[in-house]
């Protein structure tokens, strides 16, 4: 199942495999078809099969808006944890999507997202999602995540005592 390549580190391979097990450990994506083309560098690629459940029109057999933004999540997603060195846990902060055109009937739709920039508690991810090249995307995405930052400092207890000892 892993996409190792020639050079990759440890860590990055970690990485990937971690992105691809939350791909797969998703009921959602995997009921969608999600598969990972290809991970690397902050780059992911991900594609979304056409099937019949996916369509938003049945008389164009084009997929809907949700399957698209759902995609494209997913691949921002995948694309800040395989820039991360450390895996930590994301949410999706902010993420807005700007359709450009319908999907072409009956084809799959692909997601390539980059994340960008890595800060201590944000990341910031580009993404387009298309059907046959990117030169000519279906939509545009941009994105934050938060990063848990919980292993950055110590844990000092769930609740403060007030006076008289009650939490």
């Amino acid at each position: 199942m892993g996409l190792k390549t020639a050079g990759m580190s440890d860590e990055t391979e970690t990485m990937r495999n971690m992105a691809q097990g939350m791909n797969q450990g998703s009921p959602h994506a995997r009921a969608l078809g999600f598969q990972v083309v290809s991970m690397e560098d902050g780059v992911a690629i991900m594609t979304a099969p056409y099937l019949d459940i996916m369509v938003g029109d049945p008389d164009t057999g084009v997929i809907a808006g949700g399957v698209v933004t759902t995609l494209l999540d997913h691949c921002c997603g995948s694309a800040v944890h395989i820039a991360m060195k450390q895996f930590r846990i994301i949410a999706t902060l902010d993420l807005r999507i700007d359709y450009m055109r319908s999907a072409k009937p009956r084809m799959p739709i692909f997601a390539r997202a980059e994340c960008y920039k890595v800060t201590r508690s944000v990341a910031f991810v580009r993404a387009v999602a298309y059907d046959e090249t990117p030169d000519d995307p279906v939509a545009a995405a941009q994105a934050a995540f938060m990063l848990d930052s919980s292993t950055a400092r110590p844990f000092s207890g769930m609740s403060r005592k007030t006076e008289g000892g009650a939490a």
